[in-house]
């Protein structure tokens, strides 16, 4: 395993893509649980955490993210977007699911998004995002990200197995590299959804969305975080990260967050 070149990364990215700082940790529990932390004392915004290994990664719904170290990159950013209100951060996480196939693109790999915060490539799931918002008006980004295999891992909801880039051939596995690729691509990508306070649409980033989420088109079934279900057709996503489903009725559902199931 080669570690993180921290000083590259801070010397690429820190100030010139906007980036406030960047560090590079051997271990933690969840970069996301740290600078959530960090946000409480007044850490700046655009805040980078990266860790070789995380010991107590998270997903959506408290899953744990296998982080074994060496094997992906595990980082997080503390976002503090006063241009956009509290509503409209849910569509964050497609801002970073974006941004994450613009890095498989530059790799050579053909990923695409499983809304709300999946990157797929086939059947297996590549990476996870979570966004959590902190009372001090800011944002905690989580990414997660298989480079190379995992080894013997449960599958996820609906049977998603993990993969990784090593295993569709990415051009390269150098996680230095790749953690430069991903975060220039979101620097860019939040950039445009800061500067339109939100909105996918006016970010141009809809139909950029809509182009590369394999969720639409399919039968899903949303799980809610209330507990109620639905099972339909997916038709659409709006301009602050909505999913639309239409049932056999024709009745259509907007849903902001839930658990989705692709069925086959």
């Amino acid at each position: 395993m080669t570690a993180l070149d921290a000083d590259r990364l801070r010397t690429e990215l820190v100030t010139s893509t906007g980036y406030t700082a960047l560090n590079v940790v051997a271990s933690t529990g969840s970069t996301n649980a740290d600078l959530i932390e960090t946000a409480r004392t007044g850490a700046a915004d655009r805040t980078v955490l990266i860790a070789e290994e995380q010991t107590a990664g998270v997903g959506r719904l408290a899953r744990t993210w296998v982080s074994p170290a060496g094997a992906g990159l595990y980082l997080s950013v503390l976002l503090r977007p006063a241009e956009v209100p509290p509503e409209a951060t849910g569509s964050l996480a497609i801002v970073a699911g974006l941004a994450l196939t613009d890095l498989c693109d530059d790799l050579g790999v053909g990923a695409t998004l499983k809304w709300p915060n999946d990157v797929l490539v086939g059947n297996g799931k590549l990476a996870g995002v979570l966004a959590e918002l902190v009372p001090q008006r800011a944002v905690v980004l989580g990414i997660g990200l298989n480079i190379t295999p995992l080894g013997d891992v449960e599958p996820g909801p609906g049977g998603l197995a993990a993969t990784s880039l090593a295993e569709h051939g990415a051009r390269t596995t150098d996680r230095t590299e790749i953690a430069a690729t991903l975060l220039r691509a979101f620097a860019e990508r939040e950039r445009a959804w800061r500067a339109a306070h939100g909105d996918l649409e006016q970010a141009g980033l809809l139909a950029d969305y809509r182009g590369v989420c394999g969720t639409l088109g399919r039968t899903v079934t949303v799980s809610l975080p209330q507990g109620e279900t639905h099972t339909g057709t997916a038709v659409d996503v709006d301009d602050v990260g909505r999913l639309t489903i239409e049932d056999d009725n024709g009745q259509r559902t907007t849903v902001l967050a839930g658990d989705v199931i692709h069925l086959r």
